[in-house]
C-alpha cells in the first residue's frame, strides 16, 4: 500500500484498469481519476486501498474462475501509468479459484 499512497499523494485519487495484457504478470495500469476514459464493456471488479479497479468484460470472462492478486515488483511501470519512473510497480497475478 505504500506505492499507492505515495501516487494518491502526488496525484490525489487514482483508478486501476487492467492492461490489454489478459496473463499473469501483465500490467494494472494506475491513472488520476478521470484521466482514462472507461468504456462500456469496462466492469468494476473492486477497489485497491478504496481506489477502484476496472477491466474489459471480456478479459474478466477469461479471467472469472481465478482470483486475482494485485502486486508490487521491482522495476518500472507502463509509460501511461502513474508508477512509471518509480522503482516498484503493479502486477497482477492469478491463482485459479479453489471454491
Amino acid at each position: 500500500m505504500q506505492l499507492l499512497a505515495e501516487i494518491v499523494a502526488d496525484h490525489g485519487p487514482v483508478m486501476f484498469h487492467q492492461s490489454g495484457g489478459c496473463c499473469d504478470g501483465s500490467s494494472p495500469m494506475c491513472y488520476a481519476q478521470g484521466d482514462f476514459r472507461l468504456g462500456e464493456r469496462d466492469l468494476k471488479l473492486g477497489e485497491i486501498g478504496g481506489m477502484p479497479f476496472y477491466m474489459a468484460e471480456s478479459h474478466a470472462v477469461a479471467w472469472m474462475h481465478t482470483d486475482l492478486v494485485i502486486d508490487v515488483v521491482a522495476g518500472r511501470g507502463g509509460m501511461f501509468s502513474l508508477d512509471n519512473g518509480r522503482e516498484k510497480r503493479f502486477l497482477v497475478r492469478s491463482e485459479i479459484c479453489a471454491r
